[in-house]
């Protein structure tokens, strides 16, 4: 390991008793690396499989070491005017468990104040979701009925009266939470005027007062790629703007979705960035929790990507798709307190 990375991964700043790194082949995890309370051991351990956590720890995979290094150097190369960050929403920015329950979902934390409607989204939920992780359901029909899915809730949340006013209830009585570290990371990457395009099937407006309730501030550098409502002068929900995004189909060429958020929360001085300027962006961090949030960087021709996955659930059957697919993998709902870290490393000292 290079001491970049050991300088990423070993100051980790993490409330946790250890830290533990899987370096692996294309076919096994080959050596464990422990950083036990924020210092480097330099203890190397070969072994075949991963070892289940114990309570307080954090595990990160890396797959291909020496490639992330070489990624790594290319963006500090660059410098930071090269760069923009792409960030799934639910379960990669937000906590997948919050105080020991599953936290909700931007989308499924809404109630619209009719049980009626709120039971026909739920009934929706339950019949569509399996279908979406369905290994045997080709990528085709699936994207139909991921597209069939979308258009039958939004149709019921017209139906059913939807108000702004239920969306700020929703939010203030949901179980959401950001990952630890998230505002750092806003903040980091907005003092370098980094932009951040937050990529979510679900909807814009809900996860813009989500980010209103929970982080209390604005980010001049971020915007919000999602399905955007269109409401009438009292509030009341009456269409949705542009083309339905999905969970199959969120990537860059649905940036003329993309808002920024401080249109919504009051005039924040400094740059803001058009799809235009964000193309000429060609190096990118990615973060999401779902091998198709890969797909988010599709419409964009970047020279480096670093992608960072969070698998939260279901370890044991998915970490070798996941530690195949993302340069790192952070396992059972880790903070973001590695990614701050990480995006520490993107620029030299003397970058502007």
């Amino acid at each position: 390991m290079s001491n970049q990375l050991q300088s990423i991964f070993k100051t980790v700043p993490v409330n946790l008793s250890a830290v533990r790194i899987h370096l692996c082949s294309s076919t096994q995890f080959t050596s464990r690396v422990w950083f036990c309370g924020g210092r480097f051991e330099d203890r190397l351990e070969m072994e075949g499989n991963s070892v289940p956590l114990s309570d307080g720890c954090v595990e990160v995979v890396v797959c291909d070491p020496q490639l992330l290094d070489k990624k790594i150097s290319a963006i500090r190369t660059a410098g930071p005017a090269k760069l923009q960050v792409i960030a799934d929403f639910d379960a990669t920015l937000t906590r997948y468990w919050v105080n020991g329950r599953r936290g909700t979902s931007s989308h499924g934390l809404l109630r619209q104040g009719n049980p009626e409607y709120d039971n026909k989204r739920r009934d929706l939920y339950y019949h569509y979701h399996p279908l979406e992780f369905s290994p045997t359901i080709p990528i085709e029909e699936k994207t139909k009925l991921m597209e069939e899915w979308w258009g039958k809730t939004h149709a019921l949340l017209i139906e059913g009266g939807l108000t702004y006013d239920a969306i700020k209830q929703s939010v203030a009585d949901s179980i959401i939470a950001f990952r630890e570290g998230v505002a750092e990371l806003f903040e980091l990457l907005e003092e370098k005027d980094i932009p951040i395009l937050i990529f979510s099937a679900g909807l814009a407006d809900i996860i813009e007062e989500v980010l209103r309730q929970k982080l209390h501030r604005s980010f001049k550098n971020v915007k919000i790629v999602s399905n955007r409502m269109v409401f009438d002068e009292n509030g009341h929900l009456i269409a949705f703007k542009g083309k339905t995004i999905h969970s199959l189909n969120k990537n860059e060429h649905a940036l003329e979705m993309a808002a920024p958020l401080h249109d919504q929360l009051g005039n924040v001085d400094g740059p803001t960035y058009d799809s235009a300027s964000v193309k000429t962006r060609t190096n990118v961090l990615l973060l999401g929790d779902h091998l198709g949030d890969l797909g988010m960087s599709d419409g964009l021709n970047y020279e480096t990507r670093i992608s960072v996955g969070f698998l939260n659930d279901n370890i044991e059957n998915s970490l070798m798709n996941y530690r195949d697919a993302f340069d790192i993998v952070y396992l059972n709902d880790a903070p973001m307190s590695g990614v701050v870290k990480l995006v520490s490393q993107l620029w030299s000292s003397d970058s502007v």
